[in-house]
């Protein structure tokens, strides 16, 4: 059994996202194990560059979690040779661009969502990585979540019979910033000058999960909303929060399935989970959570009676049985990192492409084009 090495140039991993998920929880953890297991039993150990504008943070970055090099120059690490993978997870607006630079360097590149702030650019990224030949993914993590993988199983074993319908449930409370409690996002989220609102966030992420799971997107009609008007940001200045912070969006999906799912910054969970779906069939509902998921199946279907007058005895709740975790479900982020090493390195397949990042980007822009115009849009096939 062979070890073998794998530079990866990691940018924009001081963020939230970046850090937690792609750094610590993906690359370092996957080092710890002893790297990614290729098909023919082989070895691929990561080896991460930190990029970053501050060397100081940065450097204690690299120090912290046992990685030995960082640097605020981008431009050199592109030109090693040694180091074969770019990874961006900085903001959505400097993405395309800087993919492009890596793809041109001929890196191949792996990159959080939106894959760019605009349809035009990731049509033109998607392009340039096909005409360069290189290989090239988009983080789609949601459909390695426990609670999804297990809708996924509870489709593919037919238990839902004909599907009807999703109910998707997203968000929570972020604080105004103003009144003690600091708000838990960054404040750029909340301005659209710098890429903000949870249309272009959200809706990239229900692109995927929609075609992946449930049917292809076939149009949308979504209405938007800035329910916030002014927010603090991280210095404690008040600023206009001018993009939208929450969307009510309709899909129709192949297949006749009907999806909606309310994506939300304003609002407060009483339900299991910060993101849940519901899927109704035929044959059995469903209702998943980040990890957990219940089911109930039309034999044990109750028979509840409308009767306003009297106050409703059944506990609905109770009737459901949940999907038991007999697989052992690893983070979400390392699995598809796992799997998009194999790609770059055995040329195992892979799915996620920079194609499927300007979908996501697509869907969004109709949805705000939707709201904007006060009607449906198809959403038509695109062929890169």
């Amino acid at each position: 059994m062979a070890t073998q090495r794998l530079g990866i140039i990691m940018h924009g991993v001081t963020g939230r996202m970046g850090l937690n998920q792609h750094l610590v929880r993906s690359i370092v953890a996957i080092r710890r194990q002893g790297g990614v297991t290729l098909p023919n039993g082989d070895k691929v150990m990561p080896d991460p560059i930190l990029v970053g504008r501050n060397a100081e943070k940065i450097a204690a970055l690299a120090s912290e979690h046992g990685i030995e090099r960082s640097t605020t120059d981008l431009d050199a690490a592109l030109k090693n040779p040694a180091d074969t993978v770019f990874f961006d997870a900085a903001t959505t607006q400097m993405r395309a661009e800087l993919l492009s630079r890596a793809i041109q360097a001929g890196k191949h590149v792996y990159a959080e969502k939106p894959v760019a702030d605009s349809l035009d650019k990731a049509i033109a990224v998607a392009k340039l990585a096909k005409a360069k030949g290189v290989k090239n993914g988009i983080v789609q993590d949601k459909l390695s979540l426990p609670g999804l993988r297990k809708i996924k199983m509870l489709r593919d074993s037919g238990f839902f019979g004909r599907m009807l319908s999703v109910r998707g449930e997203f968000g929570y409370w972020v604080f105004e910033g103003d009144w003690g409690q600091p708000a838990q996002r960054p404040s750029w989220n909340y301005r659209k000058a710098d890429g903000g609102g949870i249309i272009i966030d959200m809706l990239c992420h229900w692109r995927y999960v929609l075609d992946h799971l449930f049917g292809k997107v076939k149009a949308v009609s979504c209405l938007g909303a800035t329910h916030i008007p002014n927010r603090v940001d991280e210095n404690g200045k008040t600023y206009a929060a001018d993009s939208d912070d929450a969307a009510y969006a309709t899909f129709e999906l192949e297949g006749g399935v009907i999806a909606h799912i309310n994506s939300s910054w304003c609002v407060r969970v009483r339900r299991d989970d910060l993101v849940t779906f519901q899927v109704d069939g035929t044959h059995g509902s469903a209702v998943a959570g980040l990890s957990k998921c219940f089911t109930q199946h039309r034999v044990n279907t109750p028979r509840p009676v409308w009767n306003p007058d009297v106050p409703q005895s059944m506990n609905f709740v109770d009737q459901w049985e949940e999907v038991p975790d007999n697989l052992t479900y690893e983070n979400g982020f390392k699995i598809q990192w796992e799997d998009f090493i194999r790609h770059v390195v055995a040329g195992t397949p892979w799915t996620f492409d920079l194609v499927e990042g300007a979908k996501g980007v697509q869907l969004a822009e109709l949805g705000i084009k939707s709201w904007q115009e006060r009607r449906w849009l198809d959403v038509p096939d695109l062929k890169i």
